[in-house]
């Protein structure tokens, strides 16, 4: 059956799976940070009771700081190490000594802490200094920690028991970093004291839900240390609520946006990372460990230029590992640069990877780079499954947006790609709005001047192409799809297209070579094969048409007309080779054999015989009858047979047939291949596989 007469009403639109998406962006990668920032030198204390408080003395070899706590059957041993006053980040996991002097206690002398009215108290607890302004009245040992469910003797409760502080948040001072268990009694608000091996404080501890108890605190540092201990454990979107919490509570601390940013980055958010950590450079210009954080997002973006500017820290070495990675992201990038402007599409896709591959891991123009390539290279498919992998950026800082790759804006590559591929996949309309949208992004570059210029002709020649065939004008649209391949000779659909005019105007020859040069762009582009198939038809080259036909029987099996031209196409063939075909027919239903002498005429009609051995009662067969009739339908040119065991018992011992369900194939009378309790996968493979 022809399909050369069929309506064009949709000619030239052959709308695969839009797996374009509207934003070019993506999903995230483990995070490449090896440390948070866990605190700010001095943390703005919280509102306390009007009970008098009692102010101790130590040592440089204790801290107000909690630190790490381990212990077994209620004997425990806490270790602190000592601070340097403010500048010290509490609790830093890595031991840096990095601050953010920014927020309300900046200007804070050592060892001072804010009233709450914001006038200064008198000093608390500094390390390395002696300062006593009270005495020391039944205070418990430094580092003793009271196990849950012993009650403290009276002796050694002091006046501050209106402030039971269980989890101690380093800068602030409750006392000599003395760990309270729950189950404490006292006027002021208890806390969970539940701590593991490492000193982290539990998500949930004692029955009392932490996350709850933080996101209620008003002290910024408590809320911060319990972020951190879920970060820990991997909870990043309850870290990521901790810390917006601790913001709301101090917007001032750079080391809060920091930490912000380690949780996105986990998250795989790695544009509000970029923003986090942009804001903390904001706040505090001398904080190391911000800029560090954001060298290696801006690697992992692709963005060398500015990663090299916050690498190189001024006062820091910069990290050799980092160092290593953004000299291999260069090399690779600039020569893939320098190949893509010279249209070594090879060459531009093998030096992308492996720039992705050296660190720059979430680039979306180097994923985008790969999606042009493989245009190029004329494999649509794949780049159109390289779509799904391209890294989705939330948003373009002022810094990143700035930034050129290959020669343009990096905001504007995404939007040139994207023309492309709607191009080449007949969306012409959106091609154009693709690329204007690049135009407006960056209207000096030339190479998105010239891909407007062609998209807007291209699809302006296609639209004329198109009314001229409905008006059944064939040679003067041959002419207007004509125009458009001189400025697109790449274009699968403008083929096809002009392939339709040939064969409208019985052109059969030329209508072949249009849809081969569409089949080398797309070779599976449906409709270029079936009026490939029909030309061929028209030609009587049987063999050619039955081999697109066959392909098309397995992209489309459900296709009625594809199965009928199939059909008659195969009947033409066999005929040209003098085999005979009166026994041939197209569709019906499944042959049922009743009797020895039946079956035997039956598989030595000409051509292929596909016999089912069943039983009416097993479950298999049951499960695998309904698939045979399908078959029987997708594959017209052989006969197929059923055979019950149980009512032909005979046929059953003639073929040797004991296990159901089994399937034999024959060919003239002689049996090809047997298959026992098959798939539907296998049966059909094997099927196909003798349908000539």
């Amino acid at each position: 059956m022809s399909h050369s007469g069929k309506p064009v009403s949709d000619l030239g639109c052959d709308r695969l799976a839009d797996q374009l998406r509207e934003s070019l962006s993506c999903e995230a990668n483990k995070p490449d940070f090896r440390e948070l920032d866990l605190g700010s030198p001095v943390s703005p204390l919280r509102p306390r009771s009007s009970a008098p408080t009692t102010t101790t003395t130590t040592t440089s070899s204790s801290s107000s700081s909690s630190g790490s706590v381990s212990g077994r059957n209620g004997n425990y041993h806490v270790s602190r190490r000592s601070e340097s006053g403010p500048g010290n980040h509490s609790g830093e996991l890595s031991g840096s000594s990095e601050s953010s002097p920014t927020g309300p206690n900046r200007n804070l002398k050592p060892g001072h802490a804010r009233s709450d009215s914001g006038t200064t108290t008198h000093p608390l607890i500094y390390s390395g200094q002696s300062s006593v302004t009270s005495p020391q009245v039944n205070v418990p040992p430094t580092g003793n920690i009271c196990p849950p469910g012993r009650v403290l003797k009276t002796g050694m409760v002091t006046s501050r028991s209106t402030r039971t502080d269980v989890l101690g948040s380093g800068s602030g001072n409750y006392g000599h970093g003395s760990i309270m268990r729950g189950g404490s009694s006292g006027s002021g608000a208890s806390r969970p004291a539940s701590v593991d091996s490492g000193g982290t404080a539990n998500v949930r501890g004692g029955g009392i839900d932490v996350m709850g108890w933080a996101m209620s605190s008003v002290d910024p540092e408590e809320v911060k240390r319990v972020g951190n201990d879920v970060y820990k454990k991997g909870h990043f979107v309850e870290a990521l609520a901790l810390y917006d919490r601790a913001i709301a509570l101090w917007p001032g601390n750079a080391a809060y946006r920091s930490n912000r940013a380690a949780a996105l980055t986990s998250l795989g958010r790695i544009g509000e990372a970029v923003t986090e950590c942009e804001e903390a450079v904001k706040l505090d210009p001398n904080y190391g460990r911000a800029h560090q954080r954001l060298a290696s997002l801006m690697l992992r973006l692709g963005q060398v230029e500015n990663a090299r500017k916050h690498l190189y820290f001024p006062g820091k070495q910069p990290d050799p590992a980092e160092l290593y990675k953004l000299q291999a992201v260069e090399k690779h990038l600039n020569k893939c640069t320098d190949a893509r402007r010279i249209r070594d599409w090879e060459s531009a896709l093998r030096e992308g990877e492996a720039a992705v591959a050296s660190g720059a891991d979430f680039c979306p123009q180097l994923s985008l780079c790969r999606v042009e390539a493989l245009l190029k290279l004329h494999q649509l498919d794949d780049a159109e499954s390289s779509l799904s992998s391209i890294p989705r950026v939330e948003s373009y800082t002022t810094s990143c947006s700035q930034t050129r790759f290959f020669g343009m804006l990096s905001k504007a590559y995404p939007f040139f790609v994207q023309s492309q591929i709607e191009m080449a996949l007949g969306r012409f309309e959106d091609a154009v709005t693709a690329a204007e949208k690049a135009g407006q992004i960056d209207p000096r570059n030339v190479e998105v001047a010239v891909l407007l210029n062609n998209v807007r002709l291209v699809a302006r020649a296609r639209a004329r192409g198109n009314d001229l065939f409905n008006s059944e004008r064939f040679t003067e649209a041959c002419s207007a799809y004509s125009e458009g391949l001189k400025l697109d000779p790449s274009n699968k659909v403008l083929y096809c297209n002009r392939a339709a005019c040939w064969s409208k105007r019985g052109l059969w020859e030329r209508s072949i070579q249009d849809c081969d040069q569409a089949l080398r762009i797309h070779p599976s582009y449906t409709k270029a094969l079936l009026r490939r198939a029909a030309s061929n038809s028209k030609l009587e080259r049987w063999a050619d048409a039955v081999r697109d036909y066959e392909v098309l029987r397995r992209k489309l099996p459900d296709d009625n007309d594809v199965s009928e031209s199939f059909f008659h196409a195969l009947v033409a063939l066999k005929k040209s080779r003098g085999e005979e075909v009166h026994n041939m027919k197209f569709g019906g239903e499944v042959e049922e054999v009743s009797g020895v002498e039946q079956f035997k005429a039956a598989i030595s009609l000409p051509g292929v015989s596909v016999v089912h051995f069943k039983a009416a009662s097993d479950s298999q067969c049951k499960q695998i009858s309904p698939f045979v009739d399908i078959l029987c339908g997708r594959y017209p040119s052989i006969n197929f047979l059923k055979v019950d065991i149980v009512e032909n018992p005979a046929v059953a011992s003639a073929e040797n047939v004991k296990i159901v369900p089994t399937f034999k194939i024959y060919r003239s009378g002689s049996r090809l291949k047997e298959i026992v309790c098959p798939s539907r996968e296998m049966l059909e493979h094997s099927v196909r596989h003798y349908s000539f």
